[in-house]
C-alpha cells in the first residue's frame, strides 16, 4: 500500500520543532502564524547545561526546552498530545493508522540516521511529520523543515530514528490533535507564554536529586557552561570537544543564536499584538543575545583548529558570559512586564 496526505503545507524554516509545529496548527486548527510566533508560543528559550565524566561530550549546553511543542498546545489551550511507546513495531503500526486516517503526526527522533539528512553525529529529538508509506518500497514519507515537499526516507532508518540502538533515544515519541479547537486568544497566549519563559530562564524549578550533579537550567546554568569552558584547553580531549560545542550551539542546539533570532522576532510580534506586553528594548537584547551566541560558536570552532591555544576557550567562555548578562536584563525586564 501507498499512502500519502498530500494537502499538508510544509514550512522551510529555521528550527525543526516551529517548523513542525507551524505545519500543523496550519493544518489541524487553521491557525496561520509566522515561525517565530510558534516558537516564542511555546516558551521555547532555555538554557540547559550539562556536564559529567560519563558524557560524551562531557559538556554541552542547549538552547531550548524539552517541552516546546506540549507547551504550544497548553499555551494556546489546543489539545496537543505526546506520548511515547516501547514497542518498536507497535509504534510504527500506529502512526501508519493516523496518517491512514488522514492525520499527520509529530515524529521526535535522533536525525543522524535519517538517510535524507546527512549529518555526522548523533543528535536526538530532532522534531518530523509523518505524511505517509510507501511499503513496497519500504519508505516513508516525511516534511522536514528544509524543503516545502515530502522527503523520502527508508522505514528503517526512521525506525532506528525514533528508537535509537546509541546514545539518547525518543522511545518512539509522537504526538497528536485530540482537538482542534483554540481554547485561548493569542494576545492572552502571548502573555502566558512570557511569564512562563521568563520564570523558566531565572527561577528554574528544583532538578530531581538524580540529575542536580550534571544537570542545571536557566541564566544560572549559561553562567556555569561559561565559566567551563576555559578549562577545557589543556584536556586530552579538548578537540573534540570544542568541536562538538562548536557545531552544537551554531548548528543545533543553539542555532548560532537562532533560538534568540527567533524569540527576537516573536518579542516583535507579540508588540504588535499589544505594546504593553513587550518592552520596547526586549527584541533588541534578544538579538543581542544572539550575536552572542554566535560569535561564542566562532570562537569554539577556533578552538577545535587550534586546540593548544587557550586564547579561543577563554573568548567563547567571554562571550556565553556576556550572552547571560543580556538574558539576565532581558527576561528580568519581561518577568517585570507581565508579572
Amino acid at each position: 500500500m501507498r499512502h500519502l496526505i498530500d494537502d499538508f503545507q510544509i514550512y522551510p524554516g529555521d528550527h525543526c520543532g516551529s517548523v513542525a509545529m507551524r505545519g500543523l496548527l496550519d493544518y489541524y486548527c487553521n491557525l496561520k502564524l509566522p515561525e517565530a510566533a510558534v516558537f516564542g508560543l511555546g516558551a521555547g528559550v532555555a538554557s540547559i547545561f550539562m556536564s559529567g565524566p560519563a558524557m560524551d561530550p562531557p559538556l554541552v549546553l542547549f538552547g531550548r526546552t524539552l517541552s516546546m511543542e506540549v507547551d504550544l498546545g497548553q499555551n494556546l489551550g489546543i489539545d496537543y498530545h505526546e506520548q511515547t511507546e516501547a514497542d518498536d513495531d507497535e509504534a510504527w503500526r500506529v502512526v501508519r493508522e493516523e496518517t491512514l486516517a488522514g492525520r499527520p503526526v509529530m515524529l521526535s527522533g535522533d536525525i543522524f540516521y535519517l538517510d535524507y539528512r546527512d549529518y555526522k553525529v548523533h543528535f536526538p529529538a530532532h522534531r518530523f511529520i509523518l505524511l505517509g508509506f510507501d511499503d513496497d518500497a519500504e519508505q516513508a514519507y516525511i516534511g522536514d523543515r528544509i524543503r516545502d515537499e515530502p522527503e523520502t526516507c527508508s522505514l528503517g532508518a526512521v525506525r532506528r530514528s525514533r528508537n535509537a540502538p546509541v546514545g539518547i533515544s525518543s522511545e518512539n515519541l509522537w504526538g497528536s490533535f485530540r482537538d482542534t479547537q483554540v481554547g485561548t486568544d493569542l494576545r492572552t497566549a502571548a502573555e502566558r507564554a512570557i511569564r512562563q519563559c521568563a520564570r523558566g530562564m531565572l527561577e528554574p524549578p528544583d532538578l530531581p536529586a538524580e540529575q542536580k550533579a550534571f544537570v542545571s537550567v536557566g541564566v544560572e546554568a549559561t553562567r556555569k557552561y561559561a565559566a567551563a569552558l576555559p578549562a577545557v584547553h589543556g584536556r586530552e580531549d579538548a578537540q573534540s570537544i570544542a568541536s562538538f560545542n562548536a557545531s552544537c550551539l551554531e548548528k543545533f542546539g543553539n542555532g548560532g543564536g537562532n533560538f534568540r533570532r527567533l524569540y527576537a522576532g516573536f518579542l516583535e510580534w507579540a508588540r504588535e499584538l499589544d505594546p504593553k506586553l513587550v518592552p520596547a528594548t526586549a527584541p533588541g537584547l534578544a538579538t543581542e543575545a544572539a550575536d552572542a551566541w554566535t560569535a561564542a560558536s566562532a570562537a569554539l570552532f577556533r578552538a577545535s583548529d587550534a586546540p593548544d591555544d587557550p586564547a579561543p576557550y577563554r573568548e567563547a567562555g567571554a562571550h556565553v558570559e556576556r550572552a547571560a548578562e543580556i538574558e539576565s536584563t532581558l527576561f528580568v525586564q519581561l518577568a517585570e512586564t507581565v508579572g
